[in-house]
């Protein structure tokens, strides 16, 4: 890392008073990506799964569950083989996250409660969807989550009615506006549906009535979302939380980012100041990474940083597919060097579809099949097809 101009004494201008711009290498700022997203240097075990999700900020759900489910897989990527029950249970014990609309539907820290009530405020102005809802039906919910403790929707009264699976019940419909609008939360998801609770009673009170103006709540989110990543362009800090553009823009000069030129990126960059106060060094994780991950949810940046296009495939139609329903990039030194798409027969792992960078490749996608085999239970690893077909019969050996 070097500053612009090189004496930091000297102004940039001869009237100005900015700070000079730090200036990063394109792989400076590779690697304070990873290092930011908890994939360089040694994992913090001590927190664990708590760790890694308040470092993240957020960790997407999602339906899909391949090898497991995307929550399941973020810290496993960045831990290693973590008990799949330790994860459940370190998410939503002694309510410590709640679930709310970040990035997507996301697992957040109970901490970060106070920093949505701009986003809660702007639903109760403008409802997300227009579904009619009859008198009382909202009062109603509440009342019976008040009487009956913590509830899924099924529990209130039925998710659906009859017909297609959009066409949602009047006591899903209030539940679901009522967690929009903050007075109720959802608490945990069992089996994979959401239970809601009355947010003063699953809300500790300090972190509950800590009303925060609309400028606060963002600028809050805009400095997590700079440490969570790093270094990060407006469009990348700004996506993490799904911020406007503009909202970035009105807090960003206090957010305490400071604006950064990295090589090779077209735009300008903020960092955190704490990721350029040391170079970023130690072991790098080998490891699949689910679609959903925070490392490459943005598709931009992860060309940007990684020379990697990667899209999910699980909604094109299969015969348009190039790299299988659930393709899982392979992270290895600190890189992107290939996909697997994987399936489970028995006690076997199965790589459907495996494509790879180059012959350097073999070794790291090997290692991540390995262990992501035995974390699942499986104890044998099958590869059927590679994008390199000269390469098959070491990447079969490597994983035997």
């Amino acid at each position: 890392m070097r500053s612009k101009p090189s004496t930091p004494s000297k102004q940039s201008g001869p009237s100005t008073h900015h700070h000079p711009t730090t200036t990063l290498s394109a792989d400076e700022a590779r690697r304070i990506a990873l290092r930011a997203q908890g994939f360089l240097g040694a994992p913090d075990r001590r927190s664990g799964v708590r760790g890694v999700l308040r470092h993240l900020g957020a960790v997407q759900l999602d339906t899909i569950s391949v090898l497991a489910r995307s929550h399941e897989l973020i810290p496993y990527a960045r831990l290693g083989p973590v008990g799949r029950t330790t994860v459940e249970s370190a998410y939503w014990t002694d309510t410590h996250a709640f679930e709310y609309w970040s990035h997507a539907a996301c697992i957040l820290p109970i901490e970060e409660w106070p920093h949505f009530a701009f986003r809660r405020r702007a639903y109760r102005a403008r409802p997300h969807w227009h579904h009619h809802l009859p008198d009382g039906a909202y009062d109603q919910v509440i009342k019976q989550l008040r009487t009956e403790g913590p509830l899924t929707a099924t529990e209130l009264g039925g998710a659906k009615n009859k017909g297609e699976w959009w066409d949602w019940s009047d006591s899903k419909i209030a539940v679901e506006r009522a967690l929009m609008y903050g007075d109720v939360v959802c608490t945990e998801r069992r089996s994979w549906k959401r239970v809601y609770d009355l947010a003063e009673r699953a809300v500790p009170d300090a972190l509950l009535h800590d009303d925060l103006d609309d400028a606060e709540c963002v600028r809050r989110l805009v400095r997590l979302a700079g440490q969570s990543l790093g270094v990060g362009t407006r469009a990348d800090i700004a996506d993490y939380h799904r911020l406007k553009g503009e909202q970035f823009d009105a807090v960003v000069a206090d957010s305490g980012l400071v604006p950064v030129t990295v090589e090779g990126w077209d735009k300008p960059a903020w960092a955190d100041p704490q990721a350029l106060a040391t170079p970023p060094r130690g072991r790098h994780r080998t490891t699949l990474l689910s679609p959903f991950d925070s490392l490459i949810w943005e598709r931009a940046r992860t060309e940007r940083i990684f020379g990697f296009t990667h899209r999910l495939e699980a909604y094109v139609p299969k015969p348009k597919r190039v790299y299988g329903y659930f393709a899982m990039p392979v992270l290895a030194g600190g890189r992107l060097v290939g996909r697997v798409d994987p399936a489970r027969e028995g006690r076997t792992l199965v790589a459907k579809q495996v494509s790879l960078d180059g012959p350097k490749a073999v070794r790291g996608v090997a290692q991540a099949l390995l262990e992501a085999a035995q974390w699942v239970g499986c104890d044998s690893v099958r590869i059927e097809r590679v994008d390199r077909p000269e390469l098959t019969a070491d990447l079969i050996r490597a994983v035997s």
